[in-house]
Order: structure tokens, then C-alpha cells, then sequence
């Protein structure tokens, strides 16, 4: 039956949108959802079940295309409250976003627009339709690739662009990303966590509690909005830094304790001006505590170092032994690389391990009161499982004042 037949019986089959085009070739076809363009990045996949704007808002996403491994994404829409990136003026961190299922219209009291709208106002390119279970497995056989992702309602695409676009990027290995999703100026905190409908105002989040704070001086490396509510909300008055604070200007604003944040990219390029303010702060002996990428910038400080990961760690269900307690805490994750524990020094004493790999999950220092976690104690999967990092950070801050 030729072409035309086809089209007077009603049966003209929908050309594909949007193509995923892997380094190795593999070229995947789906319908385009979100912005329209090219986009390339290191492609990876995340096996969280809720939380998808969390994730696409997180800057420790920055240069990477997210495949979800849940077919349901987009499902209860999107809204203002849920987004985890602070500096508006940044692009978004994810380049990106892989589904399993068309998206659906929202359906939950909290959304005000639909994902695909929402994927379009930040400039993220998006494929449905994509079996991302064997993409998965593809990713856990060969490991996190380069990728390019394209999206064009007219269904064409020019390979050689696609190609050209693919060769040009350079993987995150010895990428210094953080200047592109970090503050660039001071600013002070105050909000604290969210009060559900029936406690306080509908939907509003806290403030400080009253009483003594102390003051935590927050270094952004790609900050994300809820680890600055958990410090409030453990009683810390929060000032906010842009990475490439020194020592010096960290330490005089006196601060009972300084926080090393998330972010995206390779931590050994950023160490390059983030580990000697670390150092700095640690000589004097001020409470530190650092989360993902902050923990790494923490390891390298101490003389430690960080190496690629085969797949990387992101998802909402990453079982992490605390080897203090003895606790099991299911955690949120997002890195690409991590901490080696066999280079870290003697006074640096691994705290916390993944259950699914072993890999470093966190360290404190024996000579000095500094501890870090590569997990997000600030997401909920498990749901409150790690919170009492910010509380054991304010313990450690009493203990020194």
C-alpha cells in the first residue's frame, strides 16, 4: 500500500520528534516534549519515583540529560514551591529529560501548569515515548555516556549538527560547572521548613525558631533550596557565599560553623579555588559540614582523592550504612564521582558506605570538627532518615562554643 493510500484510509503513523543520539552510536526515537533545539551532555539515569521537580531543578544536574526510570513523570504537574534552584539567573542545571510515557495533564491540588510547559519555559529538551528500562541497562553495561538530545516538531534533523554537537561535548570529567548554576553575590536566608495546611497558613514555609542561632556561613557550589530550610530550620542564621570566597572572607564574618554545599562537575576542577578556602577554615578549627559535592571538596582538602564512577549514583532509594550507629538510612543521590577512600588520610575516618556498591558515603575528621556525607540528608525518601546531620552540625557548633 503506497504512501497515499495510507493517508486516505487515516492510517499515516506519527513521525518521531525528538531523537537521543548516544556516542556509540545508538540513536533512539521518541515524540519531543519540552523545548525545542539540541542539547548535549553526559547521559545518566534516575530511579526515583517521585520528587522528578527536585531533580530537574537540581543544579548538581548541570551537563547531564536524565533518564527516568519510572514510567510516570509529570503526572501531578508542576509548581512554584518545589523548585530546589536559587539563582534565577542561572540556566537550568539538567540539559535535558528521557520518559517512558506521554505526559499526562497534571492532577494534584498543589500544580499550577503542566510539565510540558514548564519544560519549555526552562529550556529543557525532552524525549517520551523511549523504553528507558533497556536505556538503563544500557547505561549500567557501558557506563554514564555522552549524549545529544534533540527535539523538532517538523520531525527533521540535520545528523551532521546533531554529530557536530555530540564531538563537541566534553564529558564532565575536568569540568569546573559550578559557575554556571552558583550564586555570584552574598545574600542572607530565612526561611525555614514547610507547614502543612491545617497548622499554620496553607502551604507556607517557617521561619528561623526563636531563641539563640548560630551562624552558619553556606559556601554555593549549587546550593539547593531545602538544605538551606534545614539549617534554618535547625536554628542556624544562614549567609550565603559564591564559590570562589576565600578564606579570609569567610572568616570575618565569624562564623560558628561553615557549610560546604552540593553542585555539579568534576570536584577536582573546582578544587582548584575551593579546596585552599577549606583549608583555611579548617586551621582555625570552625565546625565544617558538607553534603555531595561538598563533601568531596572536603576529602580533597584533607589530601584525599575523587575518580569517576562506572554509572554514578541518582535515584531516591540508595540504602547508606551509618557506621557510627549502625543505622541503614535510605537516601537520596546524585553524583558522578566520588570520594577514594583508600587515599584518605589518617586523620580522616570513613563514617558512612552505600549498600549497593560499597563507594564512600562520608567522612569526619579525627583533629578537627569537620564531617561530610555524599547523600542529600535534605530530600525525604526514607522520608527523615538523614535529618539528623544538621542537628548533629549544631551539636558540634555548641560543643565548640
Amino acid at each position: 500500500m503506497t504512501g497515499q493510500d495510507t493517508a486516505a484510509h487515516g492510517w499515516d503513523e506519527a513521525r518521531p520528534t525528538a531523537r537521543l543520539l548516544l556516542a556509540d552510536g545508538t540513536l533512539i526515537e521518541g515524540q519531543g516534549i519540552g523545548a525545542e533545539g539540541i542539547a548535549a551532555g553526559e547521559l545518566c539515569f534516575n530511579t526515583a519515583m517521585t520528587g522528578y521537580q527536585e531533580i530537574l531543578t537540581d543544579p548538581s544536574y548541570a551537563g547531564q540529560i536524565i533518564t527516568f526510570t519510572f514510567p510516570h513523570i509529570g503526572n501531578v504537574g508542576v509548581n512554584d514551591d518545589d523548585v530546589e534552584t536559587i539563582n534565577a539567573a542561572a540556566s537550568s542545571g539538567v540539559r535535558g529529560a528521557v520518559f517512558a510515557a506521554d505526559v499526562t495533564s497534571p492532577s494534584n491540588w498543589r500544580a499550577t501548569r503542566d510539565l510540558d510547559a514548564w519544560l519549555k519555559a526552562r529550556g529543557i529538551v525532552g524525549v517520551a515515548g523511549v523504553d528507558t528500562r533497556a536505556l538503563t541497562a544500557l547505561i549500567r553495561e557501558k557506563g554514564a555516556a555522552n549524549a545529544v538530545i534533540a527535539h523538532a516538531p517538523d520531525g527533521r534533523f540535520d545528523e551532521a549538527v546533531l554529530k557536530a554537537e555530540l564531538e563537541g561535548f566534553p564529558g564532565l570529567e575536568g569540568q569546573d560547572l559550578v559557575p554556571l548554576v552558583a550564586a555570584t553575590q552574598r545574600y542572607e536566608w530565612d526561611e525555614g521548613g514547610w507547614t502543612w495546611p491545617g497548622q499554620a497558613e496553607p502551604g507556607a514555609y517557617g521561619k528561623r525558631p526563636e531563641g539563640e542561632a548560630k551562624r552558619v556561613i553556606a559556601i554555593d557550589y549549587g546550593l539547593k533550596r531545602n538544605i538551606l530550610r534545614m539549617l534554618t530550620a535547625a536554628g542556624c542564621e544562614v549567609t550565603v557565599l559564591p564559590p570562589t570566597a576565600t578564606a579570609e572572607e569567610v572568616l570575618a564574618l565569624e562564623p560558628d560553623g561553615v557549610f560546604l554545599s552540593n553542585g555539579p562537575g568534576d570536584p577536582a576542577a573546582t578544587g582548584a579555588y575551593a579546596v585552599p578556602m577549606i583549608q583555611g577554615v579548617l586551621e582555625k578549627k570552625v565546625p565544617t559540614f558538607g553534603i555531595c559535592l561538598g563533601h568531596q571538596m572536603l576529602a580533597l582538602a584533607v589530601g584525599a582523592n575523587t575518580q569517576k564512577m562506572h554509572q554514578g549514583h541518582h535515584g531516591a532509594n540508595h540504602p547508606v550504612k551509618d557506621l557510627i550507629t549502625g543505622k541503614v538510612e535510605i537516601t537520596s543521590m546524585n553524583h558522578g564521582f566520588a570520594v577514594d577512600r583508600d587515599t584518605l588520610p589518617e586523620t580522616a575516618r570513613e563514617t558512612h558506605v552505600s549498600l549497593f556498591d560499597g563507594s564512600n558515603c562520608g567522612l569526619e575528621l579525627t583533629d578537627r570538627p569537620a564531617f561530610s556525607v555524599q547523600h542529600h540528608p535534605e530530600a525525604s525518601p526514607g522520608p527523615q532518615d538523614s535529618h539528623y546531620l544538621f542537628h548533629r552540625f549544631v551539636e558540634m557548633m555548641n560543643k565548640r562554643a
